[in-house]
């Protein structure tokens, strides 16, 4: 069995509405990015939608060493070891910006996690 319908809209929607913030803050974003229908997002990703794969790495129009991480945590909760592998690919990346899409709160352990 799949991913329910109501979950594939909502991860399309989260999806389609970060690609418009990305193009509007001047990362690198493709047409076919922004205006990709619902069925070519389920045909990309398939109907047993990962959260994982949604995974994005953006870098700036204009400066192509500033790029943006877009994680989409699998967890329901997210703790501090998903934030500290998270933050260590950043380190290796060499890349300083995230977005974060979680599907409730951090734990307060992780909302109080220094930098």
């Amino acid at each position: 069995m799949g991913t329910s319908e109501e979950k594939i809209t909502t991860l399309y929607r989260v999806r389609k509405t970060l690609m418009q913030m990305l193009n509007d803050r001047n990362y690198f974003v493709t047409d076919f990015e922004i205006n990709m229908t619902k069925e070519q997002f389920i045909d990309k990703y398939g109907d047993r939608i990962k959260r994982e794969d949604l995974l994005m790495l953006k870098a700036k129009r204009d400066n192509r060493d500033d790029q943006i991480y877009v994680f989409f945590p699998e967890e329901e909760k997210v703790g501090v070891k998903t934030i500290k592998n998270y933050t260590n690919l950043m380190k290796s990346e060499n890349v300083s910006r995230a977005i974060l899409v979680t599907r409730k709160a951090l734990t307060p352990f992780c909302q109080d996690m220094p930098e």
